[in-house]
C-alpha cells in the first residue's frame, strides 16, 4: 500500500495559465517522499546525523496526464518499487482527490513518476551502501 500525503494547490504553484507548473509536482513528490521516510520515524537529518550518509535524487522520470488547479487537493502517493544495495525506486503519483469529482469516483491520476535516489556519504558525496538495517526497515511496510 502506498504512503499518501495531502496537498493543496495555492497561487505559487501555478503558471500563468492558472495551471500547475510542471516542476512542481517534483516538489511536491519530494514532500511526499520526505514524509514517507518521517513515517518510519527516519526523517532526513536524523539519517545523516546517525549514519553519515543522505540520500539525493539521481533519476526522475515523469509523466502528465490531467492538470491540477488552484485550490484543488490533490494526495501524492509515495511506495518502494526497487530497494537495491546503494539506491532505491519509489513509484509517485499525484491524484486529485475524489470529492472534487463526481461522487464515487475514484482519484483522478495527474501526475506519475518513477524517482531513484541514491545514498552517498554526505561529507563527500561519494555513492555509498545504504546500511543493512535501513534498507530493512524501508522494505518492510
Amino acid at each position: 500500500m502506498a504512503f499518501e500525503w495531502p496537498v493543496r494547490i495555492y497561487w505559487e504553484d501555478t503558471d500563468a495559465g492558472g495551471i500547475v507548473f510542471y516542476a512542481n509536482y517534483l516538489k511536491f513528490f519530494e514532500r511526499a517522499r520526505t514524509e514517507w521516510l518521517r513515517s518510519r520515524d527516519l526523517g532526513q537529518q536524523r539519517l545523516r546525523e546517525l549514519t553519515g550518509g543522505m540520500f539525493v535524487v539521481t533519476d526522475a522520470r515523469l509523466r502528465y496526464l490531467r492538470p491540477a488547479r488552484l485550490d484543488d487537493e490533490l494526495i501524492v502517493t509515495a511506495s518502494l518499487r526497487e530497494g537495491g544495495h546503494a539506491s532505491l525506486t519509489i513509484e509517485q503519483q499525484a491524484l486529485l482527490k475524489p470529492e472534487q469529482m463526481i461522487p464515487d469516483s475514484p482519484p483522478a491520476l495527474l501526475c506519475e513518476g518513477t524517482i531513484r535516489i541514491g545514498w552517498v556519504d554526505a561529507a563527500t558525496m561519494r555513492p555509498a551502501r545504504i546500511p543493512g538495517s535501513l534498507l530493512e526497515r524501508l522494505s518492510s511496510s
